[in-house]
């Protein structure tokens, strides 16, 4: 039977496939629908719908938004959000400034650490061809493998760029209540990204009553632990339990964060989403 992969990301934001890429690749990998969750942007939805057609693959537009809680990176998906409300695709232009003044923060540290790199390197490392295409931490780190600081984008992350790197940074964001709260308003459907890497389940027993409708248990970044935990805490709250690969593609040969289709949920929480969609 076919299943979903409801959580990946194009050269719309900081994956390596293109929307037409992506959907191409979901056909062989055998899935029946993916959702297309760039960060902070819906700009890669339409072609990828165009080439869902194509390829008979269910696309599910969403969008994943980071904001911030107690210093930490939360990241919110949303999906079937209103692509075309001019409201909506105006507050996600917002974040994007946010994430173009992280990369120009986190550049300012690598200098003060003895590791000059030009913001011309890193967007040279951009795939999109949209100029709404963001730029993030994984092309600061592919720039780090090219110089040779680093041998991986894990061991970037873990030295430089992750939480508790020597070079992370992070400006002021909105709440993640904010970020479900827009979500909301904009039709769409509100899930927490992979609250296993949070490591603060009150914090996420606090989103759920600030509106969220499910919860991501399964992720390659999660234990089967953490699975179940999340899967039960889900079911408790009478939440939708949906799983993703976080596919950005593969960097120096190594995926990040898993190959597309490594985590995945039945097709029946697609159609549990439009449900959920119909009765907004």
């Amino acid at each position: 039977m076919k299943r979903a992969d409801l959580h990946t990301h194009t050269t719309a934001s900081d994956g390596l496939y293109s929307p037409e890429e992506l959907v191409r690749a979901a056909e062989k990998a055998g899935l029946g629908a993916v959702a297309i969750t760039d960060h902070d942007t819906v700009a890669g939805v339409d072609r990828a719908k165009k080439a869902g057609m194509q390829w008979g693959i269910e696309i599910i537009p969403g969008v994943e938004i980071s904001s911030l809680a107690g210093g930490k990176e939360i990241h919110v998906l949303g999906y079937f959000p209103g692509e075309m409300d001019r409201g909506f695709v105006e507050k996600l232009q917002s974040l994007r400034e946010v994430r173009r003044k992280r990369n120009e923060m986190i550049l300012e540290k690598l200098k003060e650490l003895g590791i000059p790199i030009q913001m011309d390197e890193v967007l040279a490392k951009k795939r999109g061809e949209s100029p709404e295409a963001n730029v993030g931490r994984p092309h600061i780190a592919e720039v780090l493998v090219d110089k040779g600081v680093v041998t991986s984008i894990d061991e970037a992350f873990e030295r430089f760029l992750g939480r508790g790197g020597a070079a992370y940074c992070t400006p002021r964001r909105i709440s993640p209540e904010e970020a479900i709260r827009w979500i909301s308003e904009a039709g769409g459907i509100p899930v927490l990204a992979h609250p296993g890497i949070y490591g603060d389940d009150k914090l996420v027993e606090g989103l759920i009553r600030g509106g969220l409708a499910g919860l991501e248990a399964y992720h390659p970044d999660h234990t089967p632990e953490m699975e179940r935990r999340y899967e039960a805490l889900a079911q408790k709250h009478r939440l939708i339990v949906t799983g993703g690969s976080d596919f950005h593609g593969e960097r120096h040969g190594v995926p990040y964060h898993g190959p597309l289709g490594s985590r995945t949920v039945d097709l029946d929480r697609v159609e549990a989403l439009f449900a959920l969609k119909r009765g907004k």
